[in-house]
Formats: C-alpha cells, sequence, structure tokens
C-alpha cells in the first residue's frame, strides 16, 4: 500500500488546527474555573495557624464532619455510575466523567483546608479541568479517543493554572495516567491547554510567586553524584510517604467497618486524631503548609523530621475521609527534607530545598519529567543538571508506588521486577521476575551444599 505522499501533511495540519481550537477553548474555561476556586481558597486557607489549640481542634473536628457528609450525600447526585477521577476517567471510560457533582471535590477541599487539615490545592483544580473539559466533550459529541484527550487536556490545565508551570503542569497532567508510558498524541492538546489556563488565570490576578534559587558555579561530576544521592533519600521519604498514606486509609476503613461506624463519622475521628497531634507536631505542618515550603527555598533552617510531621498529617487527614490535593504535600516534603540535609551533601539549603521539592514529586508521583520541568520553570534552567539525576534516581527508588492508585503500569522500572501490565497499581502485586528467582534459589542450593 503506498504512503499518501500529500494527504497525511493534511491531514495533520487539520489535526493541529483541531487540538489549537479544542485546547484553547478547554485551557480557557478551565482557567476560569480553577482561578475561582483559587481566588475562594487564598482568602479562607491559612488562619488557623496561631489560632489557640481548642479552636484549632474545634475547626479541625468540625471540618471532618462537614468533609463526611458533603461527600457521603454529594455523591448521591449523580446518577451516571461513573467515577470522577480522571486518571480512571482517561484509562477505563472512554473520557467520560459525572458533571453534576463537579462541585463536591471542590466545596470538600475548601473545608479541609479551612479548617486546618493538611492537603494540597492542585487536586480540585485538576478535577475542575477534568470535569469541565469531559463537560466540552460531551456537548461537542465528540468520539471517545478524543473525549480522553480532552480529559486529559483539562487536567494539564488544572495543573498549570494551580502551579504556574504550563508546560510542567501538562506533562504531569500525561505522565500521571500511567507509570513509564507517555501518551506522546496527549502532548500537543495538553501544552496548548496548559499555556492557556495559565494565562488567563494569571490575566484574573492568580499570584505565582518567583524563586529565586541560586545554581551558579561548576558543575561537576561529583556534584551530580550528590544530587543522585540526595534524589535516593528523597526516593525513601517518597516511600514513606505513599506506605503512611496507604497504611492510614487501611486502619482507618478497618476502624469503620470493625464498630459499623456510619461513613460521615470517619472523617470526624481523623479530625480529632489531628487535633491530638498537633498537641506535638508543630502547627505549620498544617493546611497548604506553603510558609514552610517558602522558608526551605529561601534558604531558611529546616528540622529533620519535618518531613516525616508534613507526611504523617496529610496521611491521616487523607486517609481518614478528608478531601484535598497530594501533590502541594510533595512540594513540602520535598522541599524540608532537601533543606534539612542539604549540608550533608555540600549544597546550600536552598539548593537542597529545590532538588528535593523536584525529586519527591518526580517519586511519588512517578512523573519524573514533568518534575524535571517544573524544576526549570520554578527555578530557572541552571537547575536542570542539578535535578535531573535526583529526579530519576527518586522515581526509581521509590518501586512500583504511587500517591495515585488508580495509576496504571506500563512497564515496571526494572528488569528484575515483574508486573501485569495495564492494571492500577493499587491493585498490582508486583513480584521478582523468574530469571532473578531463578538465580537466587541457584544461589541458596549452591549455599546449602
Amino acid at each position: 500500500m503506498t504512503r499518501p505522499h500529500i494527504a497525511e501533511p493534511v491531514v495533520m495540519l487539520a489535526t493541529v488546527v483541531q487540538w489549537l481550537v479544542l485546547s484553547i477553548l478547554t485551557g480557557a474555561v478551565v482557567g476560569v474555573g480553577c482561578s475561582a476556586f483559587l481566588r475562594v481558597l487564598f482568602a479562607t486557607e491559612g488562619h488557623v495557624y496561631a489560632a489557640p489549640w481548642w479552636l484549632q481542634a474545634s475547626l479541625l473536628l468540625a471540618g471532618g464532619l462537614a468533609n463526611g457528609l458533603l461527600l457521603h450525600y454529594g455523591y448521591r447526585l449523580g446518577r451516571s455510575g461513573l467515577q470522577d477521577s480522571p486518571i480512571v476517567a482517561v484509562n477505563e471510560q472512554h473520557g467520560k466523567m459525572p458533571f453534576r457533582t463537579l462541585w463536591v471535590k471542590p466545596a470538600a477541599a475548601l473545608i479541609t483546608l479551612g479548617c486546618g487539615g493538611s492537603a494540597g490545592k492542585e487536586g480540585p483544580c485538576s478535577h475542575i479541568g477534568a470535569s469541565l473539559a469531559a463537560g466540552i466533550g460531551r456537548t461537542l459529541r465528540l468520539n471517545s479517543e478524543l473525549r480522553k484527550r480532552l480529559v486529559a487536556c483539562g487536567v494539564s490545565a488544572g495543573f498549570a493554572s494551580v502551579f504556574g508551570t504550563p508546560i510542567a503542569g501538562a506533562i504531569y497532567g500525561v505522565e500521571m495516567l500511567a507509570i513509564g508510558r507517555i501518551r506522546h498524541d496527549f502532548l500537543f492538546p495538553g501544552i496548548v491547554a496548559g499555556v492557556t489556563a495559565f494565562e488567563v488565570s494569571k490575566s484574573l490576578g492568580v499570584p505565582y510567586p518567583v524563586y529565586r534559587v541560586d545554581f551558579a558555579g561548576d558543575f561537576t561530576q561529583w556534584l551530580f553524584l550528590k544530587t543522585v544521592l540526595i534524589g535516593i533519600l528523597c526516593g525513601a521519604a517518597a516511600w514513606v510517604f505513599v506506605e503512611l498514606l496507604q497504611a492510614a486509609k487501611r486502619l482507618f476503613g478497618m476502624f469503620r467497618d470493625r464498630h459499623a461506624l456510619w461513613p460521615p463519622l470517619v472523617p470526624l475521628l481523623g479530625g480529632a486524631v489531628l487535633a491530638v497531634l498537633i498537641l506535638i507536631v508543630p502547627t505549620d505542618y498544617l493546611g497548604l503548609s506553603l510558609p514552610m515550603m517558602e522558608g526551605a527555598l529561601h534558604g531558611q533552617p529546616m528540622p529533620y523530621p519535618g518531613f516525616l510531621w508534613k507526611a504523617l498529617l496529610v496521611a491521616i487527614t487523607l486517609g481518614s475521609g478528608f478531601y484535598g490535593g497530594i501533590v502541594t504535600p510533595q512540594f513540602v516534603i520535598g522541599a524540608v527534607l532537601g533543606g534539612a540535609f542539604a549540608h550533608l551533601f555540600g549544597l546550600a539549603p536552598a539548593q537542597g530545598a529545590a532538588v528535593g521539592l523536584t525529586a519527591v514529586v518526580a517519586s511519588a508521583s512517578n512523573a519524573p519529567i514533568a518534575a524535571i520541568l517544573m524544576g526549570v520553570e520554578l527555578f530557572g534552567a541552571g537547575s536542570l543538571l542539578h535535578v535531573a539525576g535526583a529526579c530519576v534516581a527518586a522515581y526509581l527508588v521509590i518501586g512500583h508506588r504511587s500517591v495515585y492508585p488508580a495509576q496504571q503500569i506500563a512497564y515496571t522500572k526494572s528488569s528484575w521486577i515483574f508486573a501485569r501490565t495495564d492494571l492500577p497499581v493499587g491493585e498490582e502485586k508486583v513480584r521478582l521476575s523468574y530469571g532473578l528467582l531463578r538465580w537466587w534459589n541457584r544461589r541458596r542450593r549452591g549455599a546449602k551444599r
């Protein structure tokens, strides 16, 4: 069969035009939606850090109950039977998401962060982006393949809008779908939507901080190895974070089932646990904890156990049933960890914080390329060599774990590991490869002789 030399370029040009129109439309709509959410969030979050303990505890209890009631009854309005996870929408639901319950998660996130629950701000924005994009696809009666790409566009636009990193946000929205695979046909729509959403949000007054971290100086092979070591440390911290998150979900679920607890009361219980913990843990780790992250990036001293405090509070908050984002906590964990341990690797605290921030995102979200680009967009091109090795090392160290249980495994990270492909990471049981097991058994038999 002969190659259509003339028709193919025409079709591809039409594809570019098609996605320019669809992506700009989606990015603009998502940018407006996310900007409205962020303006409300900035007006309500961060007011409880200096409040007396009794008020913080009361707000956590009230916020837990409000989250439980909202999520329990709010989803009864949905009658489509569809899940509202963007990853599931792309991988399993042909780009479809429930629209009637679009407001539930953003409202729950505002309650969580307003009362001091430890979580992030990007989850609601990615949810808003995916839901609005799915609504546009349904309104335009697009086919299932176009709808999937449009939902991925919405996620990319949401991340770009909330973080102010249009390219990294676009890549993140695509890379988070599966471990080891990027749909390159999603990249152009995602980048166009991300840039559009960022520009719309900026024009609507959403503030984006500028971080000035000095990466000047000669970059040597020895320095590169040091950043790889920081990446290994960050991968281990991300491993702890994911395990804490999963353990908290299991424990609260077991308590609910064993005592036949009414579901809305489980987040109330989580609020009670948080209220007790903040008698010991500094309240700086409540809410978004952005002052801690910004302090680390400005070179301020960070406590060694700080990353663990943040990971624990986030695990209890989200594991008990509060709703919030999961990426901002990775920023805070990585920045605090990198800032605290930087001197052990001969780096300035601010440099260590910047490297740690990107490395924890690369590992916990399994998105190393987006994390590397995020470092460049946040800290400048001079950070590229510093963050690249750390991000890839952290991505490998965490193994096949993720903060997104619905994330699929496309390819394993090591030839010594076996896993079935295209199954969610929360369902797949990763195990050693047959070749490694045969080698190990031969070694054991030889040792017995």
